[in-house]
């Protein structure tokens, strides 16, 4: 990455970092482990170290689901039970490195409701307008579900949007669907930068 990236790609004083639903549920030996879920983390924390010191907002959503919410196979959906509020494996990763400043989003807290956005019946949106924030970096999991979904709302919000390539990773349910999933971000105008240049 050329010094002129790394420039344009520094957090500045109109951006914030989301880290997307980086849960234990969601990493190896979770109740819906993503493939290689925990590589996320060291590329996020370089991102975190990166916003910390340049005094940035970080926002950490999370998956905050009741026990009978409604994308858990036993009422219909297409999930097992994952995120369950209160148990462990709704617990953040434990080498994620959350500042102590960080705002917590909770999502699809409501049994008959599901939100893959961070943005989708939460404060999102109007926290980030309160700060200011016209530009957010994001990673986490999952690449073709929820970190998909809160980019296009981001976008949708114009927002300009920076996917931290390095920093997220796919589900895949269908081959391809990661990738079908950054061909939709970057047509909805999102740019895509590896996450490793955060440290660089």
């Amino acid at each position: 990455m050329t010094s002129e990236c790394r420039e344009d790609f520094r957090p500045g004083d109109q951006d914030a970092l989301i880290a997307v639903d980086v849960q234990k549920d969601f990493l190896p030996g979770g109740a819906l482990a993503v493939p290689f879920g925990d590589e996320v983390v060291p590329a996020l924390n370089a991102w975190l170290r990166a916003f910390t010191q340049a005094g940035r907002p970080v926002i950490a959503t999370r998956d905050w689901h009741p026990p009978n919410h409604c994308s858990f196979s036993a009422q219909g959906g297409p999930w097992p039970p994952h995120c369950i509020a209160g148990e462990p494996g709704a617990e953040f990763a434990d080498a994620l490195r959350l500042p102590a400043t960080a705002i917590l989003i909770s999502k699809a807290t409501t049994p008959d409701r599901d939100a893959y956005s961070g943005f989708a019946g939460t404060a999102l949106g109007a926290k980030l307008a309160a700060l200011n924030v016209r530009r957010v970096f994001i990673g986490g999991l999952a690449t073709d579900y929820c970190v998909l979904n809160t980019v296009l709302d981001a976008r949708a919000a114009g927002l300009d949007v920076v996917v931290l390539e390095d920093a997220i990773r796919a589900v895949n349910v269908n081959p391809g669907d990661g990738a079908r999933a950054l061909e939709r971000m970057k047509q909805a105008g999102a740019a895509l930068r590896a996450a490793a240049g955060a440290a660089d």
